[in-house]
């Protein structure tokens, strides 16, 4: 029997997590040192509770984040958007340009993001619209979406999608 309700499904699974650089800029001219957390993931999907009492597969999101967790691990993430950081290659090697600075990284090591920023409220909507799009949600029939992203214990920041 379908009663119309929705469910809100949160996922925080431990392996939804990467370890990865950065650096915040404040400024055109202020930002932190290079360093790196141990950061983590988790959705919120709300969705109709279907008439075998499940939402959908959600394994799919599980994977989906996952992929994502393991495409951001163990790189040096650098905003391809900042207004403030120009990112080149040049003779074999990533060159972050920022104020007076040029700071020079391997390519390897390297994920240059299509954020302003590599923050957590930027990597939550950057995460958010890597999921809501997928080909794989397409057909599903999701009322609200909303990524987590933490850099440290009790530190989060979320972004959110709902349906029109």
């Amino acid at each position: 029997m379908t009663t119309g309700e929705l469910a809100t499904i949160e996922i925080a699974k431990e392996y939804l997590n990467f370890s990865a650089g950065h650096f915040t800029m404040f400024s055109a001219t202020e930002r932190e040192n290079l360093h790196g957390h141990n950061w983590r993931v988790a959705c919120e999907i709300t969705t109709p509770v279907g008439p075998g009492g499940l939402c959908f597969d959600y394994a799919i999101i599980k994977r989906l984040l996952e992929g994502i967790c393991e495409e951001l691990d163990e790189k040096m993430l650098l905003p391809g958007a900042s207004p403030w950081l120009r990112v080149e290659e040049k003779d074999g090697m990533v060159l972050a340009h920022y104020a007076d600075e040029q700071i020079p990284f391997l390519p390897r090591d390297v994920l240059v993001l299509d954020l302003r920023n590599v923050t957590v409220e930027d990597l939550a909507g950057w995460i958010l619209e890597r999921v809501r799009t997928h080909p794989k949600l397409a057909g599903e029939d999701i009322h609200r979406l909303k990524i987590r992203v933490s850099s440290g214990t009790h530190q989060w920041a979320g972004q959110e999608w709902s349906k029109a």
